[in-house]
């Protein structure tokens, strides 16, 4: 997939993926409300960003922007599994993965709120370095445009369900990136 040069092929692959995507989405995009909603732009973005530099994903692969790339590409593989098996483990969820009984705050939560969101935003900026252009930085931008507004909205539906002990996790660690976002 990640080669795909011809034009039609990335809009056939497009609409599939995104196809799909919708459909698991379905009940978050009737809701501009809740965090779902902008988390499906902010995959929609992604694919756009790894569609968009398909050509480029193994040119050159020990040139540095493509060494940086691929850095960032594994640190977020890394986060993700860490964030998912923290939110399976210690979050107890009632059947959803975001449906957490409990909060979770160790492992990476104990740095950053959304390690799940990070970890969309080092993929985006993994595949914006593929071949930087003014329409992939562009997309980046949306990219973390809708992980922003996805996480504020998800974390007033924590702020509900967890109340004060929410509101004093947020006042130790930063959204995104520790000890700045």
């Amino acid at each position: 997939m990640l080669m795909i040069g011809d034009k039609a092929m990335q809009l056939l692959v497009f609409l599939v993926i995104s196809t799909v995507i919708a459909i698991l989405s379905w009940p978050s995009l009737r809701n501009p409300r809740v965090h779902g909603f902008y988390r499906f732009f902010a995959f929609e973005t992604v694919l756009l960003l790894i569609l968009l530099n398909s050509t480029a994903w193994f040119q050159h692969p020990f040139a540095l922007l493509q060494v940086f790339s691929w850095i960032l590409l594994l640190g977020s593989l890394i986060l993700a599994i860490h964030g998912f098996y923290l939110l399976r483990v210690i979050g107890k969820p009632r059947g959803k993965i975001e449906d957490t009984t409990r909060l979770v705050t160790q492992g990476a939560y104990c740095y950053i709120r959304h390690p799940l969101y990070a970890s969309l935003l080092l993929f985006g900026a993994g595949a914006l370095l593929k071949e930087v252009s003014w329409t992939s930085l562009a997309l980046f931008i949306a990219l973390a445009a809708f992980l922003i507004a996805a996480a504020r909205i998800e974390e007033a539906e924590n702020l509900q369900h967890f109340g004060s002990e929410y509101t004093e996790y947020m006042k130790k660690t930063k959204m995104f990136i520790p000890n700045v976002l």
